[in-house]
């Protein structure tokens, strides 16, 4: 008998599943808005110029592709920890911040995520905004930990019920991880206000939690310094905290699975030896990191040319969203569709439609546009080609 006979078949990934649907949908209109990826307005993951330029110099004058250190790469680290917290910042100058090579964000939320539970609070739980990112809630149950929810999203006032997330947090236990969006909330496109943060850091102070900021979309709500205002916040409060970063999103490098943990700690002493614990992470998990994109966000980071290049083409991408909702708000008003108007007061990738699951599975099966049951839809996904088709497939199938 095989050693596998009692394994069942894992539950389908409800956004990978979806994308499995549409790829064998042969219906011309067919719309894709649940993949969290950025399209350009020829529905393409675009290859930013600033990626493409480095990409041809390695070509021109490759090196060989050894292992890194269980670190990553030193001059990326240091490149991408400027961005987050600023390169004149005190935690940077102090030297408080580890910053080690990660598997893009998900793969730093699981580097953070183990580090705290075998060598931190192994009897910690964690808890995320109501509703968050599927994938939080499984890779720190893979971690070890057990997750909850504290409340976040307020339905019918189409934002956030800050004074019940505040609650919520503060009847954790002391040691719990909380996990934060930086910006850009996925599912729901509602951010805090920076008016916001300070209480929030007071409340995580004073029940001695451990705040674990998730940064996938630096760039694309306001801009890449503002975006990383939170964490910054944090920082300048005194909180010790995690942060992952990522650059699949402003650097359309999905499939270079690049990105950073930090761990902002007292003093430099105590951050070397949470590196090497990080390091000693990354052994144990994966050995090490990929070469080839931690190169390249590090050779755009540090070139004041490609920077340049690099920061225009994320104010872009960026602009192009927000003109893809006002488009998409302006359709479905033109359609009768008067309650939608938050889209546009949402930011970042994805819009929290306020569809129901009935609604988004006729969207699917009789209008061939795809998002995801709880009424998360792809901002970055439209284009001016097939905006005018969802807004006339939402208006037929919502219930006003």
């Amino acid at each position: 008998m095989s050693i596998f006979a009692g394994l069942e078949a894992a539950p389908n990934d409800p956004i990978f599943h979806l994308t499995d649907q549409f790829n064998q949908d042969t219906d011309p209109r067919k719309v894709n808005l649940g993949v969290g990826v950025y399209q350009d307005d020829n529905g393409k993951v675009p290859l930013l110029k600033s990626v493409e330029t480095v990409q041809r110099r390695m070509a021109e004058d490759p090196d060989p592709w050894t292992y890194l250190p269980m670190r990553g790469w030193e001059p990326f680290n240091e490149a991408a920890q400027k961005l987050v917290f600023g390169a004149d910042s005190e935690p940077v100058a102090s030297g408080r911040v580890a910053t080690v090579q990660s598997l893009s964000g998900t793969g730093a939320l699981l580097l953070g995520a183990d580090l705290y539970h075998h060598q931190v609070a192994p009897d910690a739980g964690m808890i995320a905004s109501g509703p968050t990112w599927a994938n939080h809630h499984s890779l720190f149950r893979y971690a070890g930990y057990e997750t909850g929810t504290y409340r976040y999203y307020d339905d019918a006032g189409q934002g956030i019920d800050f004074e019940a997330m505040l609650a919520d947090i503060r009847a954790a236990d002391p040691g719990t991880v909380v996990l934060l969006h930086a910006c850009c909330h996925n599912p729901t496109g509602y951010d805090l206000s920076p008016e916001q943060w300070g209480p929030l850091a007071e409340v995580l102070a004073d029940r001695g939690l451990a705040p674990f900021v998730d940064l996938a979309y630096e760039g694309f709500s306001h801009g890449l310094e503002e975006d990383a205002g939170m964490v910054r916040a944090f920082a300048s409060a005194g909180l010790s905290f995690l942060v992952a970063s990522s650059f699949s999103k402003n650097m359309a490098m999905y499939g270079g699975r690049t990105g950073a943990i930090h761990a902002v700690c007292a003093d430099a002493d105590e951050a070397a030896r949470v590196k090497t614990q990080l390091a000693r992470t990354v052994r144990s998990l994966y050995s090490n990191a990929p070469f080839q994109g931690a190169t390249i966000a590090a050779t755009i980071l540090t070139d004041p040319d490609l920077r340049a290049g690099w920061e225009g083409e994320v104010a872009g991408m960026r602009m192009r969203i927000a003109g893809m909702r006002a488009a998409l708000l302006g359709a479905l008003e033109a359609e009768g569709v008067e309650d939608m108007g938050f889209i546009t007061r949402q930011t970042g990738m994805f819009s929290f439609s306020g569809l129901s699951r009935d609604e988004m599975v006729r969207l699917r099966n009789e209008f061939h546009v795809y998002g995801l049951d709880n009424g998360r839809l792809c901002m970055a996904a439209l284009n001016s080609r097939n905006v005018d088709h969802v807004a006339t497939s939402i208006a037929a199938v919502h219930k006003r």
